[in-house]
């Protein structure tokens, strides 16, 4: 698990676009106990046991561009947002300039070559996420859902400098991500039978009662959209749908 602030290569935020940020601050704070943060009146500072886990923004808001989903963006942590830009582009990505988020840090909105967003962060004041990934309600977790594993996990580890391993599990394969030798994502190849779903990255969540955190989903709207399972010596999960519209994951793990 990962404590302090994260490594250079890591994911190091999560932001958070929704409708009725009220209501859904009240959601998250009773499934995920999370504790919230002025920041300034732009948005609201996710924190999980004191320490900083994101940023929830209205996706209603005037400067908000128009036509965006209900999601959870990732963000990874880089020396040079500028420079990773242009690697993006190279690499067969697209990015867009980066600039400046007032004196905190510097980011860059990003695709890998399958469609998959996320952005960059080149920190400043504000280093990002420092939440130990053990406690309920920390990011502990990030799995791209991809049409084109081969491609997007050359992107990533050229990108990143992050190494790779596929693992056999039941009906499919799975790539492990790890930066140095910490395991820090996944990814799997969107199959036919989930139907037209594009590629994408998904957050999970630590949580101390994945089946309380879904009971108590479910009686404030949310939808179930992957069962609760165990994956042997991983862990109890599920995928849920926020009411509305966030999708994300909760997990405790075995070990």
């Amino acid at each position: 698990m990962t404590t302090g602030t994260r490594k250079t290569g890591d994911f190091c935020w999560i932001n958070m676009l929704t409708p009725q940020p009220d209501v859904a601050r009240d959601f998250y704070s009773q499934v995920l106990g999370w504790t919230y943060g002025d920041m300034g009146g732009m948005g609201d500072l996710i924190q999980a046991g004191g320490r900083n886990v994101g940023a929830m923004w209205d996706l209603n808001a005037p400067n908000t561009p128009p036509g965006l989903p209900p999601v959870i963006g990732v963000m990874v942590k880089v020396d040079s947002a500028d420079e990773t830009v242009k690697k993006v582009n190279a690499l067969g990505g697209k990015a867009k300039p980066a600039f400046d988020i007032m004196e905190n840090g510097r980011m860059a909105e990003c695709e890998d070559p399958t469609g998959a967003k996320f952005d960059l962060w080149e920190p400043k004041k504000q280093q990002g996420a420092d939440a130990d990934t053990s406690h309920h309600g920390a990011t502990s977790w990030f799995e791209e859902m991809t049409t084109d594993v081969g491609a997007a996990t050359k992107f990533y580890t050229d990108l990143f400098g992050w190494t790779s391993e596929v693992m056999q599990m039941p009906g499919m394969d799975y790539t492990t991500f790890k930066l140095g030798e910490t395991p820090i994502a996944g990814m799997l190849a969107i199959t036919p039978e989930m139907g037209k779903m594009p590629p994408h990255w998904g957050t999970y969540l630590t949580v101390d009662d994945p089946d309380e955190a879904a009971r108590k989903a479910e009686e404030l709207g949310a939808t179930i959209l992957v069962p609760l399972q165990d994956i042997p010596e991983v862990g109890r999960f599920c995928c849920i749908q926020s009411p509305q519209g966030v999708m994300f994951y909760v997990i405790k793990y075995a070990r």
